[in-house]
């Protein structure tokens, strides 16, 4: 690999005391139109950085839970165009150190206008169809309007497999690849956890900011509460996976978000020592750094399924 033009002023920048870096980490900083900071409560004031000590591997079940999809543009009837998707969810579980599966479900979606839809006739039969009709036709809004309503539909879907596993699995624990605020049942659930890899959203400013970011690997920070969590309060303490040390300050850096209990201060270092130990087998990802193997076993499982 040739060397970067940059060398020096990385050199000069960590004479002066920064921090060098390399490449930012893979969507690690989530979308720019929603970067911002959304103030937090602290649980545990004040914000500090938490040894954990060894990772200890899960000693009961553990079910993991992810969701995918495909879009394409399959075309234009005119200017209107029409999308499809394949938008897949499942839960994975270990027992007994076996990963197998518990529970999945598919959904074919077709998005576009009325009459660009018309055109595709009985080819739409095994699709569910959403409209566009309820704004006027724009091509690069109804694309935007298309893939927004993909990402809602995974989410639902998301939401009814976890359903269906929590039916026969009541008490074991479900790690979610996300956002427990996707639904309050998840945010009220003591046995679910969230694992959040994207930063659009921080939850501090200033000096704070920066302790929170640079977390050492084995660290997790003090719980604080989003304020934005409000309808359905959740605690939430951010957790190195792996060192960031010369490379994007969200290297290993995740998210994990728990139920508003005392429970849950009470087992976030436990938590935290069992979602550190998920960090191996590697996953082949650009993601690795922030993606637990379970998480990822999820994705191969519901990509070789679409094949």
């Amino acid at each position: 690999m040739p060397a970067s033009p940059f060398t020096q002023l990385r050199h000069r920048l960590a004479l002066a005391g920064g921090r060098a870096a390399s490449a930012p980490a893979e969507a690690a900083q989530g979308r720019r139109d929603e970067a911002r900071t959304v103030p937090a409560r602290l649980i545990e004031p004040p914000l500090r950085h938490i040894a954990l000590g060894a990772p200890v591997a899960w000693p009961e079940d553990v079910g993991f839970l992810d969701g995918t999809q495909h879009v394409e543009l399959v075309g234009y009837v005119g200017t209107d165009p029409i999308i499809a998707a394949v938008i897949q969810a499942a839960v994975r579980l270990r027992q007994a150190r076996r990963m197998q599966h518990a529970v999945s479900a598919e959904r074919r979606i077709v998005i576009g206008r009325a009459a660009a839809l018309h055109a595709l006739g009985g080819a739409l039969d095994r699709h569910d169809i959403v409209s566009l009709e309820e704004e006027a036709p724009h091509p690069i809004r109804d694309l935007e309007r298309a893939n927004a309503m993909v990402d809602k539909a995974r989410a639902r879907l998301e939401i009814e497999v976890a359903a269906t596993f929590r039916a026969t699995s009541p008490s074991c624990w479900l790690v979610i690849d996300g956002s427990l605020a996707a639904s309050p049942d998840w945010a009220n659930d003591a046995r679910m956890l969230g694992v959040v890899k994207s930063h659009a959203s921080l939850p501090f400013e200033g000096s704070e900011l920066e302790t929170y970011l640079t977390l050492p690997p084995g660290y997790r920070s003090s719980i604080f509460q989003p304020e934005s969590r409000r309808v359905t309060p959740l605690y939430a303490w951010a957790l190195r996976l792996h060192d960031f040390v010369g490379r994007d300050l969200f290297h290993g850096l995740v998210r994990i978000e728990a139920c508003a209990t005392e429970a849950t201060l009470a087992a976030a270092d436990t938590i935290s020592r069992h979602l550190m130990a998920e960090r191996s087998p590697l996953a082949d990802d650009p993601r690795a750094d922030r993606l637990l193997y379970g998480i990822h076993d999820v994705e191969r499982y519901l990509r070789a399924r679409r094949a």
